[in-house]
């Protein structure tokens, strides 16, 4: 059964950093299997939105233009785990993150969330 499971959210003031780690089981984590790997946030009312997308061949990585330039994705296969460096932390990226895992074959895994409050 696939399972990913989110972690390394919570309370951060304005300006300080964070860093979201997503932890897949229950499938071959690596190059071959895995097509692109993203992370999404929600805030309340809101659409769920992309934030940040790596592509697994050639490592390819894009970015929501709010984000640019504070966020980083990035992967270790040998630990099946993408990350999400957040730095430079807004009020406005408080909203709860989900990672993403699309497959060669085009099934999407989805994870429960973790939540990412920004404030003073």
């Amino acid at each position: 059964q696939v399972q990913l499971a989110e972690s390394g959210g919570g309370l951060v003031q304005p300006g300080g950093s964070l860093r979201l780690s997503c932890a897949a089981s229950g499938f071959t984590f690596s190059i071959v299997s895995i097509n692109a790997m993203n992370w999404y946030r929600q805030a309340p009312g809101k659409e769920r939105e992309l934030v940040a997308t790596a592509i697994s061949a050639g490592g390819r990585t894009n970015y929501a233009n709010s984000v640019k330039g504070r966020f980083t994705i990035s992967a270790d296969y040998a630990k099946n785990t993408v990350y999400l460096q957040m730095n430079s932390l807004k009020s406005e990226d408080t909203a709860v993150y989900y990672c993403s895992i699309q497959s060669r074959g085009g099934t999407n895994y989805w994870g429960q969330g973790t939540q990412v409050t920004v404030s003073s």
